[in-house]
């Protein structure tokens, strides 16, 4: 049996669709009563779901765990509460941790690149970089904690792997909001007003919508998922990400020709209580998952950005 915790957020619901598309016997975690997820649950309903807030109530009980997939997490960068992130992504996932070191269970969890803050230091998933990283927003630093955490860990589960998401989009996020990727939001400002709002630059070194960002689609953070499950090379933080940048603009070009719309792009301050944290560029050094053996070429920018507008955001499907 497996374990998907977050399993109605963005991330969490397309592996257990696709691990359930495997036949695998699965258990959902994750806070159910936010309806505004429900519909991430289709094609899930037949599963076994327990409340984040009993899992471990239920753990106590259930034998034969293989892996848990620690995927649920609050993401909000905006969240200045660090005593929320603390409980739910620092001491929560120390218990996980802890489980599956006891009873012989593979973790594998999410980290996040908010860890590597402006990027000063680099993007490699070293095991020494933790200690001197400095993250610019409360949600970074909870990541960042935990990893250090785990890194000194004389207790370990049997494989264990700490990914570092870069930027994430694709179906299964109409839920997020203001956290949703930026192309949602471009194709539902596009649709509304026909044109796209990118943030100014505030930074002399970027021209406005030149800010940089590691643009990585949902389907390749699954399939790296289920390759390092199955495969299980050495345990420890690994980077998921494209390892190629890519502009606001030409993401958001991208959107429009999606759209089958002519460009019409204009500029907005960044807002004010997020521009003093804001990731001017962030590129993945994928060095160690490639030398892991994943060899499957991760969609470009053009190839994601079509098949997200065109079969789901169009359509309105999920994954």
């Amino acid at each position: 049996m497996i374990v998907v915790t977050g399993a109605a957020g963005f991330i969490g619901s397309c592996l257990a669709k696709e691990l359930a598309r495997e036949n695998k016997e699965m258990v959902l975690v994750d806070d159910f009563s936010k309806s505004e997820k429900a519909e991430n649950l289709q094609e899930l309903a037949n599963f076994p779901k327990i409340e984040r807030t009993e899992f471990f109530d239920w753990l106590e009980t259930e034998p034969a765990i293989e892996t848990i997939y620690h995927i649920g997490a609050r993401t909000d960068t905006t969240e200045f509460d660090y005593s929320i992130l603390e409980e739910l992504n620092l001491e929560y996932t120390k218990k996980i941790w802890k489980y599956c070191a006891d009873n012989g269970v593979n973790l594998i969890y999410a980290s996040s690149a908010a860890t590597y803050g402006d990027g000063e230091l680099g993007y490699e998933d070293s095991h020494v970089l933790p200690n001197e990283l400095v993250p610019l927003n409360a949600y970074g630093v909870s990541k960042n904690e935990f990893d250090k955490w785990a890194l000194v860990q004389k207790d370990q589960p049997p494989h264990w792997y700490g990914l570092k998401f870069f930027n994430v989009y694709g179906p299964n996020e109409y839920h997020k909001g203001r956290m949703a990727s930026v192309i949602m939001h471009a194709f539902n400002q596009i649709k509304k007003t026909g044109e796209m709002k990118l943030f100014r630059s505030h930074n002399p070194a970027y021209k406005n919508g030149e800010q940089l960002r590691d643009f990585i689609y949902v389907k390749d953070v699954v399939s790296v998922i289920e390759f390092l499950a199955n495969n299980t090379p050495q345990s420890g933080l690994y980077n998921l990400g494209t390892g190629c940048a890519r502009t606001f603009l030409d993401l958001t070009v991208n959107v429009f020709k999606a759209m089958g719309l002519e460009d019409n792009i204009g500029f907005i301050d960044t807002p004010a209580d997020i521009r003093d944290k804001y990731q001017y560029f962030t590129e993945a050094d994928m060095t160690k998952l490639k030398s892991a053996g994943y060899t499957k070429e991760f969609y470009n920018l053009e190839a994601g950005v079509h098949d997200y507008v065109t079969n789901y955001l169009m359509e309105g499907k999920y994954y």
